[in-house]
């Protein structure tokens, strides 16, 4: 059995680490001297081992994020030890009209996304304030600056956690302990097929690499910076959708809703209203997605 390591290096707690951008975070943060405690709700095996393998020392958390009590288990398994740097992750979204969608899952949304997000910061965020000293970093999205309709829940989830982020910045300057907001566009992750997506015009495009995205938010963190927009195209995103119109970018993701109905009305694969319901397109500014 391979003797483990000295319990000498920080530790980094990183959520939604099964795969993408919390994967590539993890793996950052195991090359530069960190132990990780990490958590997603899938298994964590696989990554687990390759974390060990660039020399940290791991712990493995599988539950359910979106609930309080998921959460307390994943700050149980720090075992005391101080957190220097967390990075919260861990998130997913959902497709259809929200009148369309089963509340039960819009709800996970909301509570993995917005509730366990800022428990979790709230339980460490204290211990770090009373060291004077840590990092977090929040995954938010460019997504969260624009009325995503037939996405509404899910963008409105990152719209609630990019200005949370800033206002705890605010909150603890000075303090020593630093926030910052990674806001990614389109990502090459599972997110798409978990939120059922994958024939949608944004879950067909091209898409970010997940490990450029983590770095340039490590980076970041590292830095204290208060955000940074992953990808010189989400940089225009960004500056557009903040001089347009809400209403504008509303109707935008609306008319390309209904251009994938035109689609699959030629195409024939399901009845015009039928899949303007079920398969919404996403519009300009794209959709942007983080996991």
């Amino acid at each position: 059995m391979a003797q483990a390591k000295p319990l000498s290096r920080p530790l980094a707690i990183v959520t939604g680490a099964s795969s993408g951008i919390g994967y590539e975070l993890a793996r950052l943060c195991a090359e530069n001297g960190y132990d990780l405690v990490i958590a997603a709700d899938r298994p964590l095996a696989d990554a687990a081992r390759d974390l060990r393998a660039a020399g940290a020392n791991v712990e493995t958390v599988e539950t359910d994020l979106a609930t309080l009590e998921g959460v307390d288990r994943l700050h149980a398994a720090a075992k005391g030890r101080s957190v220097e740097a967390l990075l919260a992750n861990a998130g997913h979204g959902l497709a259809h009209g929200f009148l369309d969608q089963d509340f039960a899952l819009a709800r996970h949304v909301i509570d993995t996304n917005i509730t366990g997000t800022i428990y979790l910061v709230q339980k460490v965020g204290r211990e770090m304030r009373s060291r004077g000293a840590g990092r977090i970093l929040i995954t938010g999205s460019v997504a969260g600056l624009i009325p995503g309709s037939f996405h509404a829940v899910y963008n409105g989830t990152k719209a609630f956690i990019d200005s949370f982020a800033w206002a705890l910045r605010n909150e603890l300057k000075d303090s020593g302990v630093t926030v910052t907001c990674l806001m990614p566009g389109v990502t090459d992750t599972a997110f798409f097929e978990r939120a059922d997506m994958m024939d949608t015009a944004v879950g067909q495009s091209s898409k970010a690499d997940p490990a450029d995205v983590a770095k340039t938010g490590f980076e970041a963190m590292l830095k204290g910076e208060g955000d940074v927009v992953a990808g010189w195209k989400n940089k225009l995103q960004t500056a557009a959708a903040s001089v347009t119109p809400a209403a504008i970018l509303a109707e935008q993701h609306r008319k390309q809703a209904w251009q994938r109905q035109t689609l699959g009305r030629v195409r024939g694969a399901l009845p015009p209203r039928r899949r303007a319901l079920q398969r919404p397109s996403i519009c300009w500014p794209m959709m942007a997605i983080a996991r």
